[in-house]
């Protein structure tokens, strides 16, 4: 026996407070002195002192390069007005002055009036270098004038299919790009190279396995917005035994393309099969839908609201036609592919869940994340036609994005339609959970008290949509067996014998505080198929 966990509280398993491990796979769960009996000389013994043992968090939508790579670079998310950010920027241009670009991420819309920063703030403190920062969602970026001239962007410039440049009264640039615009000035900035990608893949692993993590799905493989495809730094990490948190890739599904990319799509999934380790696979397409509704990109049925409480002309776009998805999901589901959507407004989540229907109850395991806006008609689908909803539940509260720029624009009928995910699971939906980080936090017990509560931890407001809560139980299900099903990990997230010991140790029991602590609690040891990867 290689490892012996005991005098804790396991869950799932009322009364059990042991677990004995080997060679990565649980063998025992039961009392102390059943599974004691277990101990021989080479086991090691971990004495949990009476703490919550949990299986191991599964993140199902997650980023970590893009985070990694924001913690290298010009990282924005510890600032919080428009002068922090400014601040931050020309301290870093100060501190880099070889680079040839100052590169980062991590403001925020409501930073700034309108939620739309300009480049004249950027030209104040870096003049003569191009900068590029993506917001905190990335579906939007900042520039200076220099990567706008660097980029051929000027008022003649036209907004490309998918995404919108932000223009003044006049029609000039503003510096802020959305969505496929984004692409336009990423294009011509300079590319991470593959160490760095390496130094942000583990620097990011570590940080999510210090959180109780020990698997997730990369939402995102391929060129996307500017930030690198990291598919073959997975490979490498793999195969070189770095990777120790098994990952389900999503290859990004190019919205101006069509169905001829489906053989590459094809060619990178065997790739990922025969050249990489045991952690790593690429069985996932993952479409975007929509954008988001701070800045009015995601797809609403009707149309968002001024600043008046009139309607605009404004209701988001679908980056994929409605007809034409529904063709590729049919394709890529005959293929073999799980397809990962990201739906915002209540128009893309319903075109998602029309794509789905023709293959209403695949094997393959379907999901769509975010669902921040569903119309309630929509609601009682996501369970017959068995696509999980994959929750962002820190977002469903209020904070400033939610209030200043998203609430007046949707008016209060749309704004009770938000992340309803106790009324997915009441009829019959089943929920994952992620944290979509870089865009938040990536701790999961932060976003399980905001699915327990509506309201931020340590924030005094009132809850957002209360009816909608889920109770703690389901929240720690969601973000461990319910994301293990989306990831198709049947072997991990939950502590049974014949699973693996994908394992983390909370600091304290969430169920034996009052609700409003949940989101204290915190990993302090991380086990991956019985190996320790945090604390000790």
């Amino acid at each position: 026996m290689d490892l012996v966990l005991r005098s804790g509280n396991v869950y799932g398993s009322p009364g059990a407070t042991a677990v004995a491990v080997d060679r990565g796979v649980i063998v025992a769960v039961g009392p102390d002195d059943a599974v004691g009996e277990l101990v021989t000389a080479r086991t090691e013994v971990v004495d949990l002192a009476g703490r919550l043992l949990l299986p191991g968090f599964q993140d199902a939508h997650v980023h970590p390069v893009f985070a990694g790579l924001n913690l290298l670079r010009c990282e924005l998310t510890e600032q919080h007005d428009a002068a922090a950010y400014l601040g931050e920027v020309a301290r870093y241009a100060g501190a880099h002055p070889d680079q040839a670009w100052v590169m980062g991420a991590g403001w925020s819309y409501d930073a700034f009036g309108g939620g739309q920063p300009d480049r004249a703030m950027l030209d104040r403190v870096v003049p003569d270098r191009p900068v590029y920062l993506a917001v905190r969602d990335a579906h939007s970026a900042w520039c200076n004038s220099r990567a706008l001239e660097l980029a051929g962007i000027d008022r003649h410039t036209p907004d490309p299919e998918g995404g919108r440049i932000e223009r003044d009264a006049d029609g000039e640039p503003t510096g802020v790009l959305h969505e496929s615009a984004m692409e336009l000035v990423g294009e011509v900035a300079p590319r991470p190279d593959a160490a760095e990608i390496r130094r942000a893949l583990l620097l990011a692993q570590a940080r999510l396995h210090a959180l109780g993590v020990t698997a997730w799905q990369d939402a995102i493989l391929g060129d996307y917005g500017g930030w690198p495809d990291a598919f073959e730094a997975y490979l490498a990490a793999d195969a070189e035994g770095l990777l120790t948190a098994r990952v389900r890739g999503a290859l990004w599904w190019e919205p101006s393309r069509g169905l001829e990319q489906l053989d590459e799509l094809r060619a990178r999934r065997e790739r990922a099969r025969t050249a990489g380790g045991p952690n790593f696979r690429a069985e996932t397409v993952k479409i975007m839908q929509d954008g988001v509704a701070e800045n009015f990109t995601a797809a609403m049925i009707e149309p968002y609201l001024d600043g008046c409480g009139c309607a605009t002309d404004r209701r988001g776009f679908s980056r994929v036609d409605p007809a034409h998805l529904t063709e590729v999901v049919s394709a890529l589901d005959a293929a073999g592919f799980q397809v990962h959507f990201h739906a915002i407004g209540d128009r893309a989540t319903r075109e998602v869940l029309d794509a789905v229907r023709p293959v209403a109850g695949s094997p393959l395991r379907h999901h769509v994340a975010h669902v921040q806006v569903v119309h309630p008609a929509d609601v009682p689908r996501f369970g017959r036609l068995g696509l999980t909803v994959t929750m962002q539940a820190l977002w469903a509260a209020h904070e400033p994005a939610m209030d200043e720029l998203t609430i007046p624009f949707l008016g209060p009928e749309r704004t009770t339609w938000q992340y309803p995910f106790g009324a997915v699971r009441s009829a019959g939906g089943r929920l994952a959970a992620g944290s979509d980080w870089p865009v938040s936090d990536p701790d999961p017990m932060r976003a399980i008290h905001v699915a327990v509560n509506r309201v931020g931890y340590r924030f005094d407001e009132p809850p957002l949509g209360p009816e909608q809560a889920i109770d703690l139980d389901s929240a720690l299900a969601a973000y461990t067996a319910g994301s293990a099903y989306v990831n198709h990990f049947d072997d991990a997230g939950r502590i049974a014998p014949g699973l693996r010991a994908d394992l983390t140790v909370l600091d304290r029991d969430p169920f034996a505080g009052p609700p409003s602590e949940i989101g204290a609690a915190h990993a302090e040891l991380t086990w991956v198929a019985g190996r320790l990867v945090h604390g000790g």
